[in-house]
């Protein structure tokens, strides 16, 4: 789940021409890890908290994504945007207190940019997410501020996410997505900064979705989180709202240490703000710590979902892109990320 990658699909319109998420459909990996470009858009997002040789701990964001615009067929120049490729990536450090950022974007072609069908391979000039053929998963980005070249090292297999896949985010079948995940990735890499490289180590999780058809417009945003559990749990857990925060649609799994998924209707999700920061540069208010109470089996279960720091808010206008709050958090028993959408402005449908 990724809000930038909404602002992409707001820049095409619907259409019959592209293929539609339904449900019963059938996962066959390594396929999987590559683009769908009969869907209008898809992204690959990892997220995840390093360890630096002191000991420090940052948290990390790295999003590609993919998107197919309208053009017209009877457009044979080599410039028509056939596929419009767009990448993220940040560094959350309690020093410094605000987030690192940077970004790329690129049509397809001229050696400039691509993403492959059949497996992960996506490239905008130099950033670059590819899969090896032991599967680990390898990625390089570069910004004014910050570089990062880390392997990631799978210790799981892909949590398919929803119905086997089918992950609805509404009340009709087409608002949905195909989405799975692959959380406990091991970190191994480098991170420089200012000139100085040093080794970091962490634990990260991927997210892959791929959709024509994300949101019904009475959305105005939306709550996720994934989290590593410590003894080898991964949760994911989303709501989205409506206008006054009316809970509109809500989902998520748990996979238990033994590998059983427990799959949430919209019911068994509930997201509570404990605390709330207001950012100094939007006038934006994020419930920054929430407490995520899920409906399990045995009973009701809370994580109390508490940021790095604060200030995890992504400022992306001057790019044309939106404001959204994307941060690390630690919950007792677990890490990982909470993303918050349509604070500062209702999105755009």
């Amino acid at each position: 789940m990724i809000l930038t990658a909404l602002a992409l699909i707001a820049a095409t319109s619907a259409g019959s021409d592209y293929s539609v998420v339904r449900p019963g459909a059938r996962f066959v990996f390594p396929r999987e890890h590559g683009a769908h470009p009969a869907f209008r858009t898809e992204w690959w997002y990892v997220t995840g908290l390093l360890k630096t040789r002191e000991g420090r701990d940052l948290g990390f964001q790295i999003t590609f994504f993919r998107t197919t615009p309208k053009t017209n067929p009877a457009n044979t120049s080599r410039f028509a945007p056939k596929q419009v490729l767009f990448a993220h990536a940040a560094l959350s450090d309690p020093r410094l207190g605000h987030l690192l950022h940077g970004e790329r974007a690129a049509r397809s072609g001229f050696g400039l940019a691509r993403a492959r069908i059949g497996d992960t391979d996506v490239r905008l000039r130099d950033w670059r997410i590819r899969r090896l053929p032991d599967g680990r998963f390898v990625t390089t980005v570069s910004t004014p501020d910050f570089a990062l070249s880390l392997t990631l090292t799978p210790r799981q297999q892909p949590l398919l996410e929803g119905s086997d896949g089918y992950s609805q985010k509404g009340p009709r079948l087409e608002q949905a997505s195909y989405y799975y995940s692959v959380p406990h990735l091991a970190v191994s890499g480098r991170l420089t900064r200012k000139g100085q490289v040093q080794p970091v180590t962490g634990q990260a999780w991927l997210d892959r979705e791929w959709s024509s058809d994300y949101l019904g417009g009475g959305a105005v945003g939306w709550d996720w989180t994934g989290l590593n559990l410590d003894d080898g749990g991964a949760l994911m857990a989303f709501r989205i709202r409506g206008p006054g925060s009316k809970q509109l649609w809500a989902g998520g799994s748990l996979r238990r240490p033994d590998g059983r998924v427990i799959r949430f209707a919209p019911g068994d999700v509930r997201f509570e703000p404990l605390n709330q920061w207001r950012s100094p540069r939007t006038g934006a208010v994020y419930p920054v710590t929430q407490r995520l109470s899920l409906r399990l089996p045995e009973g009701i279960r809370r994580f109390d979902l508490n940021p790095l720091f604060a200030d995890q808010e992504l400022d992306a206008r001057r790019s044309g892109m939106p404001v959204y709050w994307e941060g690390a958090v630690r919950t007792a028993g677990g890490s990982g990320y909470l993303e918050l959408t349509g604070y500062a402005a209702p999105l755009r449908m």
